[in-house]
């Protein structure tokens, strides 16, 4: 008579299957948040130490990309080294119709220059040669390039 009983029970789940099977609560759902994408880092900077014509054989590359960017504002080298005339451009082989090229003026410094080619938003990337980049001037250049959706870089030759 007790065999009869036992196979009229529905079977039981273990405790951990039966906790699986049902939500605690009804309608609630967990939900993966979708991971927040990285802020971009909007300032880099680059320094290169040795013979010019090394320093230059490992920038060429680096700005010919640049120079080739699908976005259609421009690459604006902000007070560059006399020794990258646009002939040395060229031989590299940069887009030239995509570079602009600024020298700051008596009354304003290369960082300043720098900051307000990022503001304006022109350009894609601003690439500066500033020798001496401090906290503060790295935070100024990071703000113009959020305010223009632009990137900096900096390169230091040593």
């Amino acid at each position: 008579m007790q065999q009869s009983i036992h196979q009229s029970q529905p079977a039981q789940l273990p405790l951990f299957e039966a906790f699986l099977a049902q939500p605690v609560l009804p309608g609630l759902k967990h939900r993966e948040q979708p991971p927040k994408p990285a802020k971009p880092e909007l300032f880099s900077e680059l320094s290169l130490r040795g013979a010019p014509g090394h320093c230059q054989s490992l920038l060429a590359p680096m700005l010919r990309e640049l120079s080739e960017e699908d976005d259609t504002r421009w690459l604006t080298l902000v007070a560059p080294p006399a020794s990258l005339t646009q002939a040395w451009l060229r031989d590299a082989g940069l887009n030239r119709e995509r570079i602009l090229l600024l020298q700051p003026g008596s009354n304003q410094t290369a960082l300043q220059l720098a900051c307000e080619a990022l503001r304006l938003g022109n350009s894609h990337t601003v690439v500066s040669w500033l020798d001496n980049t401090s906290p503060a001037a790295r935070q100024q250049l990071s703000r113009a390039a959020t305010s223009g959706n632009a990137k900096s870089l900096n390169i230091r030759l040593g």
